[in-house]
């Protein structure tokens, strides 16, 4: 059983930003090294504390056999890691998914590439007793440290009862989780069991909920237990949505780590505002008009106009921006020039250029 590193908790505990990591490709659809090594380089320079790959936003076809780039993603990201000789700790965390075989497979994989935690999708097994499921997580935590990860059902999640995660949050190895649930009741839930199993100071909660990101960073929860309050909060965030605009996702965890160091209703009401116009961002690039079909496309076509891709293509050819989505991301941009990063982007890429 792989553990995690004394360091690498703290690290986790401290909060984090970990973006998601996207999938370049050429307009032939086969895969773009250099601009999928630029991301990687992007990420690392934006201050991002690790990186997520072959997660939902590096395209799950990279399993597909016609694909097989699973251990592409994973050895060029880890490659740029380690060529990048980071002073301080970085968590590099591969996405798990499929039946227990394959998700037991795919963590010997990560193992061998020098990944610290697989993310454990649960997506794909609807048809499995929830029983079955948390028979699953055991044993891929027997192989590598879990984050856990709760999937909204409108991307191939499903929802969980408060005594599925009462049960996972006991399990050994399970070092953190990814609340994704894009639901509040949800969110509400996966707390509360953590708050009542008394491993609450053993299991790192981090966001995943692209649609209310700055509010669960804010947010403190409290649960009255015997005789005493549990508190628990987001520390840091593993998202898709700060796949784009790094930089300033860097920036905005620091602002509410500051906040929560010294709370002030003028430091609040700043960092709520932002919250909406982060969630109307969000709103342009992950496409819930559109039951989140443009999803991974409105964060490629962001990534595309700084110069960080070449095109939007997927493996799935009908995996495309939806009507009208183009035209909103020029909003966002118009709206909240503020959240953008193409400053430090173009200085990055011109560094670059220059070496």
């Amino acid at each position: 059983m792989k553990k995690l590193s004394a360091e690498l908790v703290k690290h986790l505990w401290a909060g984090v930003v970990i973006p998601a990591h996207p999938l370049a490709l050429n307009e032939d659809r086969s895969i773009n090294e250099y601009h999928q090594r630029l991301l990687t380089q992007y990420y690392i320079a934006s201050g991002a504390g690790g990186i997520a790959v072959a997660v939902h936003s590096t395209q799950f076809e990279i399993r597909d056999p016609e694909f097989n780039l699973f251990e592409t993603v994973l050895k060029w990201t880890s490659e740029e890691i380690a060529k990048a000789t980071l002073q301080g700790p970085f968590v590099k965390i591969a996405g798990i998914c499929g039946s227990t075989e394959q998700a037991i497979q795919e963590a010997h994989t990560a193992i061998h590439y020098g990944y610290d935690i697989g993310l454990l999708s649960m997506g794909g097994l609807q048809d499995w007793t929830e029983a079955a499921i948390l028979d699953r997580v055991r044993e891929v935590a027997a192989v590598i440290p879990v984050f856990g990860f709760y999937l909204q059902p409108s991307v191939g999640g499903r929802v969980f009862s408060y005594a599925f995660w009462s049960e996972f949050v006991k399990i050994e190895n399970v070092v953190a989780i990814k609340c994704a649930s894009f639901n509040r009741y949800q969110t509400l839930d996966v707390m509360r069991a953590l708050a009542n199993s008394g491993r609450h100071d053993k299991i790192a909660m981090y966001t995943g909920n692209d649609d209310n990101i700055v509010n669960d960073l804010m947010t403190t929860y409290s649960f009255p237990i015997g005789e005493k309050h549990v508190t628990i909060d987001f520390k840091g965030g593993l998202l898709g949505h700060w796949a784009v605009w790094t930089n300033k996702a860097v920036t905005l965890l620091e602002e509410v780590k500051e906040y929560k160091k010294n709370p002030q209703n003028q430091t609040a009401n700043s960092l709520l505002r932002k919250a909406i116009a982060i969630t109307d961002s969000n709103a342009a690039f992950f496409d819930p008009a559109h039951d989140f079909h443009g999803c991974i496309p409105g964060i490629h076509e962001v990534l595309r106009r700084q110069g960080l891709m070449k095109g939007i293509w997927c493996l799935n050819p009908n995996e495309v921006l939806s009507p009208g989505q183009k035209e909103e991301i020029d909003r966002v941009y118009r709206d909240y020039p503020e959240l953008n990063d193409d400053v430090f982007v173009a200085d990055f890429l011109q560094k670059k250029h220059h070496l």
